[in-house]
């Protein structure tokens, strides 16, 4: 806690960002500090709970409910009040190898399950972490710690995005030899090229990977598993595998004209904008340009608002975001209650930034397109009509189209940002392992999956999910490693 009186002292005060209409013109992230008393004025906001139900990391109603990494919120809170930002870091670092990402990227479930917002506004727990985080960073209390001895075991990890490097820098830390393999060709996988600069600063992926090469991680880029090297050349080389290669297979949408140029997955979109910026083009993937055209991008979530935030920035003429879904209430509905994750309307920065270029939110709810339209081989526009739910004869919600709604609404560019089906096949069956009914490899407690010695971790397990989801289950994944070579382990689970 901070001070006990402190919720009823002061209210909420986030940092303060750009305007929208300055932020566009550029790629970098905004500023998330508030001045120091401020920020130790924000801590002490973390009342005295008695059962804080913000590190909590549960699933209620299929969402997470508080931290999912469990990090000790009312803990550090309490340190930052009284201004101990060393003892701050030293204690979210016990449950958090990456504060810096999810300071920045994590929409902050902890904050849905906040006590002080059951009747006001939670504290800024995401802005108290990134703080800490990056004033460790800046004072030199984050330096290479190697471990004192090294077991001799051989570990390869296979992805290097959040659950992989998580997973990496637990095991290096229990003394084994970590090699990261990397298909692209700079390390950070989701947060290196599927989340924009202006939400996580490259420089920012690159400085705690640094790190970990001077803690003695190996790191190969540009190998694919499964093709540059086999599994069984893995097997081979190492004790032990894991599997930590994201949910990256798109769901497409198969209606008529989807063949034609213009309509492009969301991540391809994303994924080839930074590579021109880290690279000025130089790419294999050649960058899909919105400047000039009238984009529409299907599917909500960060995915969609990214999309929007990027369209906007490479300078498109309008940007539109179709959402089947209907428009959530300004207010937790009855049957969303505290502490669930509030299913509640707001403004993300990519919307946020629509509304002040062009007067208004630019998604569009309760639509679903019928067929995409075009002329000389490329799209043109999308024929879209309303949709309603309710219940069929099953008694399970189904979505049925509004007669005489249906209408054309121009569409020079088109990205599909509607979620994730599971990671590739191509890579766990070569390992033989077995799959769940999503298509997940199919996983132990213990994170081992059906073949001996090989482990996965991340959404390639769990399915398309949150940051902090897959720095938890890189760090159990690690935990039954470390026990699979050492027969105990001295990692947290």
């Amino acid at each position: 806690m901070g001070k006990p009186t402190g919720f009823l002292e002061w209210s909420r005060q986030p940092a303060a960002n750009r305007p929208p209409l300055e932020r566009i013109k550029d790629w970098n992230e905004d500023p998330h500090h508030l001045p120091q008393l401020e920020m130790v004025q924000q801590a002490g906001r973390c009342m005295d709970c008695g059962v804080p139900y913000c590190h909590t990391g549960q699933l209620i109603s299929g969402m997470a409910a508080g931290c999912p990494i469990n990090n000790l919120i009312p803990e550090w809170n309490d340190l930052v009040y009284r201004g101990q930002w060393k003892e701050a870091i030293v204690r979210l670092h016990a449950t958090n190898n990456f504060p810096e990402f999810t300071g920045r990227v994590c929409p902050a479930p902890c904050e849905g399950s906040c006590t002080v917002g059951l009747n006001g506004s939670p504290v800024t727990i995401k802005a108290i972490e990134a703080e800490i985080a990056d004033r460790a960073w800046e004072s030199g209390w984050i330096t290479p710690r190697p471990p004192t001895a090294r077991t001799g075991r051989r570990v390869a990890v296979i992805g290097s995005g959040p659950s992989g490097l998580a997973c990496a820098d637990q095991l290096n830390r229990a003394g084994h030899l970590v090699t990261v393999y990397e298909r692209a060709g700079r390390i950070g996988g989701l947060l290196m090229y599927g989340i924009p600069n202006m939400k996580l600063d490259k420089d920012v992926v690159e400085r705690r990977t640094r790190l970990m090469a001077e803690e003695g991680v190996s790191f190969v880029t540009g190998v694919t598993v499964g093709a540059d090297v086999t599994a069984q050349e893995l097997h081979n080389e190492f004790d032990a595998v894991v599997l930590a290669t994201g949910a990256t297979a798109a769901r497409d949408l198969l209606v008529p004209g989807r063949e034609l140029a213009g309509v492009h997955l969301a991540m391809s979109f994303l994924r080839g904008n930074t590579r021109r910026l880290l690279d000025g083009g130089a790419s294999a993937e050649a960058p899909i340009d919105a400047r000039g055209k009238h984009v529409v991008v299907i599917g909500g979530g960060d995915t969609g608002t990214d999309c929007v935030g990027t369209s906007i920035r490479q300078g498109a003429l309008s940007v539109r975001q179709l959402e089947i879904m209907p428009r959530p209430p300004e207010q937790r509905a009855a049957d969303n209650p505290w502490p669930e994750w509030p299913k509640v309307y707001k403004l993300d920065y990519g919307q946020e930034e629509a509304r002040a270029l062009w007067g208004e939110d630019p998604r569009r709810y309760l639509t679903t397109t019928r067929r995409f339209i075009g002329r000389s081989e490329h799209v043109t526009g999308i024929e879209i009509c309303d949709v309603a739910w309710g219940k069929g004869a099953d008694g399970r919600f189904e979505m049925r189209e509004v007669a005489g709604s249906t209408q054309v609404i121009p569409a020079d560019l088109v990205l599909l940002a509607m979620g994730f089906l599971g990671p590739e096949q191509a890579l766990p069956k070569q390992f033989g392992c077995d799959l769940d009914p999503r298509g997940n490899i199919r996983a132990g407690i213990d994170k081992m999956t059906s073949v001996p010695g090989v482990f996965t971790a991340g959404d390639a397990t769990r399915g398309q999910s949150l940051v902090v989801w897959a720095i938890k289950e890189g760090r159990q994944a690690a935990h039954g490693v470390d026990k699979y070579l050492m027969r105990e382990s001295i990692l947290p689970e």
